[in-house]
């Protein structure tokens, strides 16, 4: 305990962290039930035997809890993609790095998809999350490292990225049959275009 943490302090601390992990579990729990559709707010206050007040203290909005919902996903993938084995993690060559970046980023929005929607709603909106901004970060750094310096790796990067944007995906797959196989291998076309003429 820290000097300046009374008991009651770390009591209070204790109960927070105790409540924020019952409110994740009861929110898993709804989802499993009834997909990402059935988690509102009310009802994780009901499943979770809390007050209203307390979820919305806790993750602020309903887009809020989705995203705490996501972290320790989305941490699992950041991790992969920069410290990871090759071909996606680094020691492949950079057009490797990227063809294996967006198979990964397809096969996430295949699992994740639905939470990731409702995480994007939020009043900031999906772009200026700073996993996005990290995700842009990192395909401009392969497509650098590539030889691609014209015009501007920057706004290729987001180019790019957006062809991965998870509402786009899941209305390929949902509403179009398209598989998860054939849009990695569209990424990997794209990609190698984009290479191969810079």
């Amino acid at each position: 305990m820290r000097p300046d943490m009374t008991p009651e302090t770390a009591a209070e601390r204790s109960d927070a962290a105790r409540n924020r992990e019952r409110l994740l579990v009861a929110a898993r729990e709804l989802i499993e039930q009834g997909g990402v559709a059935a988690l509102t707010m009310d009802r994780l206050a009901e499943q979770a035997g809390v007050g209203k007040g307390t979820v919305f203290r806790r993750f602020g909005s309903r887009a809020g809890l989705m995203l705490t919902l996501l972290n320790d996903s989305e941490a699992a993938f950041q991790a992969q993609f920069l410290f990871g084995p090759p071909p996606l993690g680094p020691g492949a060559p950079p057009q490797d790095r990227l063809i294996a970046f967006g198979a990964e980023r397809i096969a996430y929005v295949v699992e994740y998809g639905d939470l990731v929607l409702a995480a994007g709603s939020s009043p900031g909106g999906k772009l200026d999350v700073p996993a996005a901004a990290l995700w842009d970060r990192h395909v401009e750094m392969l497509l650098r490292e590539a030889g691609f310096n014209s015009p501007e790796p920057w706004l290729m990067a987001g180019s790019l990225n957006a062809t991965l944007d998870p509402e786009r995906l899941l209305h390929l797959i949902r509403k179009h049959g398209v598989t998860s196989e054939r849009l990695a291998t569209s990424w990997r076309d794209l990609v190698t275009r984009v290479v191969t003429a810079a």
